[in-house]
C-alpha cells in the first residue's frame, strides 16, 4: 500500500475529524472511504455518459428511437408490478 499526503485546510481537517468521530472511525479511515466513494461515483458517471453517447450514436445511425410517453407508461407499469410490453423503437426521422 502506498502513502499519499493530503494538504487540507484546518477547517476541512477539523470537519473530517468530527465526521469520523461521529461515524466511530479514524480520520484516516474516514478519508480513505470518502476518496473511495468519490472515485466510484466518478467511474459510474463516466460509464453512464459513455453508455448515453453510444445510445445516441445508435439512434442517430439507425434513425430509430423510443417514444417517451410509451417508455414512461412501461416503467410505471413495471414499478407497479404489472406486466407490460416493452416499447418498440420507431423511426423518428421524417
Amino acid at each position: 500500500m502506498s502513502t499519499t499526503s493530503l494538504k487540507l485546510s484546518e477547517e476541512l481537517k477539523q470537519r473530517a475529524v468530527a465526521a469520523a468521530e461521529r461515524k466511530g472511525v479514524s480520520p484516516h479511515a474516514f478519508m480513505v472511504n470518502a476518496i473511495e466513494q468519490a472515485a466510484t461515483a466518478a467511474e459510474l458517471r463516466a460509464s453512464f455518459v459513455g453508455e448515453a453517447l453510444a445510445a445516441r450514436e445508435q439512434m442517430v445511425s439507425t434513425g430509430k428511437g423510443y417514444d417517451s410517453r410509451e417508455v414512461h407508461t412501461y416503467l410505471k407499469a413495471r414499478i407497479s408490478g404489472n406486466k407490460s410490453a416493452k416499447p418498440k423503437a420507431k423511426s423518428w426521422q421524417s
